[in-house]
């Protein structure tokens, strides 16, 4: 251990004051430009598209309401009876209900009558806007 450890040593190469640094300022300008665009290339690829889906996820959770159709992380389907701070009420058939967390949700679909209304206002503003190009 010791004879490579001084092999080593001995193998750098010497560096004295009045020669200078080699590279200087510049040697670390170009260790710190790649270190960067590592960082860059990173928050655009990792940590920009997770916190993205983080903040959905989150807003789907906070627009759960009574009535909508959920999927659990565990693949149990139901229908939300009641929604608390940090836990919902599911039902799962006639008679069965299950108390799951909030985060337990994977999936939240609304209502299918709010499907519709949401349907027939679309296809109202549609007919809105073809109407004024008409014109």
């Amino acid at each position: 251990m010791n004879a490579l450890f001084l092999s080593l040593l001995m193998a750098a190469p010497a560096t004295d004051g009045a020669a200078g640094a080699p590279g200087g300022a510049g040697g670390l300008i170009q260790m710190l430009v790649p270190l960067a665009l590592v960082i860059v290339i990173f928050y655009f690829l990792i940590i920009r598209p997770q916190n993205k889906k983080q903040k959905e996820t989150q807003n789907m959770l906070n627009a759960m309401k009574k009535g909508d159709k959920i999927v659990t992380i565990g693949g149990i389907h139901g229908i939300i009876q009641s929604v608390d701070e940090t836990t919902v009420i599911v039902k799962v058939d006639e008679n069965a209900k299950i108390k799951f967390l909030k985060s337990a949700i994977a999936n939240v679909n609304v209502k299918a009558d709010e499907k519709k209304a949401e349907k027939e206002e679309k296809s109202e503003e549609k007919d809105d806007s073809s109407e004024e190009s008409k014109n």
